[in-house]
This record gives C-alpha cells, structure tokens and sequence, in this order.
C-alpha cells in the first residue's frame, strides 16, 4: 500500500474534528516505516486495524438476553478448523496480530483446542485471547494454555447464584471456578466482564471489585448496548456509567488510557484495576475503533452495529480462490468500515 494511498484517501475523521492536520496521518506512517514497524492496514478513516474477533459456534448454553452474538442472527453453515485458521492467516499478513475467539460460548466448539493450536501456530500473531462465560474454563484451562491461548475474558454479572440463574442460567459456582483454573492455568491476565444491568447488579460493583481483588483479575464494567434489544428492555435495564467513572476516578492512584482499545479508561486501584466500557453513541468509542469481525458462517463483519455491509469469505475460499483474493476480499471488508456514531457528517476524503 502506498504512501499517498495510506495518508490521502484513508483521513482520519476524528482528528479532522478535532482541527488538527492532515499531516497527522502522514507522520503517523512514517514513523512506522523509520521505526520498521510491522505493516498496518488502515480504513477510509485512518483507523488502524489491529484487531480481530472470530465467532466458532453460534451454540450456547446460557440464556443472557442482552448477548448481541457478535452482530450475527442465524448461522447458515460452520467455519471449519482449516478455513479459521486460513482467515486468521490472511489477517496477520494484513498487520492485524491480535485475535479474540468468540461466539456463541467458544468453549462449546468441539475442536476450540485445535483451533487455538491452529492459530498459535501462525508467525506474526501477538496475542490469542478468547471471551467465554466460563463454565467449561475449568477442565480446559490447561489445555488450552498449552495450546497456545494467552488470555480469557469471562463473563460474570453478578455473584449472586439466584441472579446468575435469572440472567444467565446455569449455576454459578462453575464460572467462578472457570475464572480460578484460567488464574490458575496463567491465561493472564483473566478480565472479569461485568455487564451492568439497573436494579439487577448496579449494587454488586463494590463487591465485584472486591472479588477481582481476591481473585488477581482485572474488573470490566461494560455499559448495556441497544443491539439485538427491544426499546423496552433497554429503557428497563439500561445505566449510564458516567456516575460510577466519576467514583472510580476519585478512588484510583492513576487513570490509563487504552489508546487503541477505543480509549476506554482503566482505573488503577488499591490492589485492582477496574475498565469501564462505554460504546453507547460514543463518538470516541467508533472514532478508535480497530476490530473487525468474522462470524461463525464466515463473513467479514465491519461494524457490531450493522447487518448490511458484510462481506462474504467463507464462500469464495469454498470455490477455491487463492490468498491473493482473498486478501482482496479482506481488504474490501476493512474498505467498508466506517463510524457508526461521528461527531459530526464530515465526509470522508476521497481524492
């Protein structure tokens, strides 16, 4: 990819609203090239793609009825190990070097070993992480981590077994022995996922923090959002989080910003770090954006937020293209990726 290619027509519209210049982009790319930094693809808007979440199953044994199944609805057919791995191959050579395993519940994929081996494998990868609810974690922890996975994210919204069975079902001893053999098993560090929901949890946050504490885990307290929800559950459940950032401010010794995970603040505790998530029309959140999705039917998916902009891999790889095209077909999907919520209409430059 060009220099001009990269600088002129992929403009950054963010910083364009933010008045700064143009040039921003042009110092931003060569100062890879100076410090041989590893090539990095870019969409129309000067965000980098650094990320990649890949759904393996639809299947699930929860119930969460706030679970957005990474943007998809139903799955035609399945990725299988060979086409996973092959679509992961295509991203690293893009720049894109971390990859997440999604679903569905992953752990419910029978061949999520070999799958994470497959992967581990490939050169230019840098991190291998997974989102699970947990309750398999405990009899394939170490697997896993032989396999090659670094690290889990679980979700636990609660700590309460009658608020667990009510929100998710199941019982909730096996997620907490799921997030002990991942600490265990050192798929660190394991991020404990909290969705706070109002008048279900928003009273637990003291004590998830507590638990984090005592489990060596870090906290995320993720803000409900409005995808695969009716108005009405919305409106009932929904809470901001602006009230609980603020307490969080005042309680941490520092405050860091994760620069390329949509600038999301992590509050550094006592003896626990606790992020707080906020995607809901935030402009920052889209503006530094650098995931992209695949889901479990294999299409390259641009934005969580919508359905109508995905682009299809898995078939042309099945009608036997080699990688140059489906190179071309990634990048057509990276092409397409725009912020869902802007601050303001600015189009994007073209010429």
């Amino acid at each position: 990819m060009s220099l001009r290619a990269v600088v002129h027509s992929n403009f950054c519209y963010y910083e364009r609203a933010q008045a700064l210049s143009w040039l921003r982009c042009v110092f931003l790319y060569t100062t890879h090239l100076l410090k041989n930094v590893t090539f990095m693809i870019y969409d129309n808007y000067c965000r980098p793609v650094l990320n990649l979440r890949i759904s393996v199953t639809q299947k699930c044994d929860k119930h969460c009825p706030y679970c957005h199944r990474e943007g998809e609805r139903k799955s035609s057919t399945l990725m299988t190990v060979y086409e996973i791995v092959r679509i992961v191959r295509i991203a690293i050579r893009l720049g894109i070097s971390r990859v997440k395993l999604t679903g569905g519940e992953p752990l419910l994929r029978r061949e999520i070993v070999e799958i994470v081996g497959g992967i581990n494998g490939l050169e230019g990868l840098t991190d291998l992480s997974m989102t699970t609810n947990g309750t398999y974690l405990k009899g394939l922890a170490k697997d896993l981590k032989k396999a090659g996975l670094n690290r889990v994210n679980v979700s636990l919204p609660t700590l309460y077994p009658e608020v667990y069975n009510d929100v998710m079902g199941g019982d909730l001893q096996d997620a907490i022995d799921g997030v002990k053999a991942a600490a265990k098993a050192g798929l660190r560090p394991v991020k404990v996922n909290m969705l706070v929901l109002k008048n279900v949890n928003d009273g637990e946050i003291d004590k998830m923090i507590q638990f984090a504490a005592e489990t060596d885990t870090i906290l995320q307290l993720i803000e409900l959002e409005p995808i695969n929800l009716s108005k009405k559950y919305y409106t009932r459940y929904h809470l901001s989080l602006d009230e609980i950032a603020k307490k969080l401010d005042k309680l941490a010794s520092e405050t860091k910003v994760r620069k390329y995970m949509q600038k999301r603040r992590v509050y550094v505790l006592p003896k626990v770090k606790v992020e707080v998530i906020r995607p809901i029309e935030n402009t920052e959140f889209c503006a530094n954006c650098t995931r992209i999705r695949v889901t479990s039917d294999g299409k390259l998916k641009p934005c969580l937020m919508r359905k109508d902009n995905l682009v299809d891999i898995l078939t042309p790889m099945r009608n036997g293209v080699d990688d140059k095209k489906l190179t071309e077909i990634f990048i057509e999907a990276v092409n397409r990726r725009e912020p869902y919520y802007r601050l303001s209409q600015l189009p994007k430059i073209t010429a």
